[in-house]
This record gives structure tokens, sequence and C-alpha cells, in this order.
């Protein structure tokens, strides 16, 4: 008889135990809902600037050249300031180059594929902001 009381207490605190143990919520994985600004299309909000003007995303990088070549989303001239914000990328400087097909020009309007020569590396997805 001494075997079975002894037998029920120790089922009786395992019992207890598993019920005290907090269980693993079923919502694992679940994504949070985003607040706070909008971003601007496609854009990773850590790779927005506050004060600047989103220009466009770096399409290509030419190394032996220096060169960036992206599509404007916004007016550019020679001698605006641009930054150009990437993971491991950050730079700004004064547009003394910009190109429009291989031919040299002053100003460049939206929509209009350039190259603007920069002075350090840049990658494929950095952005570029006039400042």
């Amino acid at each position: 008889m001494a075997k079975k009381k002894a037998v029920k207490k120790i089922k009786k605190t395992v019992r207890k135990a598993k019920k005290s143990t907090p269980k693993k919520s079923a919502k694992k994985g679940k994504a949070k809902p985003k607040t706070g600004k909008p971003t601007a299309p496609g854009l990773a909000p850590e790779k927005q600037i506050k004060g600047g003007v989103f220009l466009g995303e770096v399409e290509d990088f030419f190394s032996h050249v220096g060169v960036i070549a992206l599509t404007l989303k916004k007016p550019l001239a020679v001698g605006d300031t641009i930054r150009v914000k990437g993971h491991t990328t950050d730079i700004t400087q004064r547009v003394e180059s910009l190109q429009i097909d291989r031919q040299t020009v002053q100003t460049a309007a939206a929509k209009d594929g350039v190259g603007i020569k920069i002075i350090d590396r840049a990658r494929k997805g950095d952005a570029v902001y006039k400042v």
C-alpha cells in the first residue's frame, strides 16, 4: 500500500510541474504590425535619411573609373551635394562630373539615366540622396 501512495504522490507532483511551466506560444513567426513614418517605395527604413531628397538607387558601379550609374527620380545638377548611403557605404560629396550616355552635361532631369563620378566604392542597391 505504501508503494501505491508514493507513486501517486510522484505522479501528482510531475503533473503540477508540467502545468506550472510556461507553454511556448503557437504564434511564433508572426510579423509585428509596422508603425511609424511611411518609407519610399522599395527602400528599407534604415536607408532613409532626414533632410535629403531621394534621387534613386545605385544600379551599377564601375570600379575602374569610379562611377555609379542610376536612374534619377528628381533633377540633379553639377555642384549639388549628394550622399550615397548603404549597408557599408556612406559617402557625401559634391557632384563634379555628371554624364548621360557618355556625354558630359551640367543638369539632368528626372527619369534620366546618369553616371556620377564618386570618390569611393559604392554597391548596387545603395541609396543616393541630394542633400
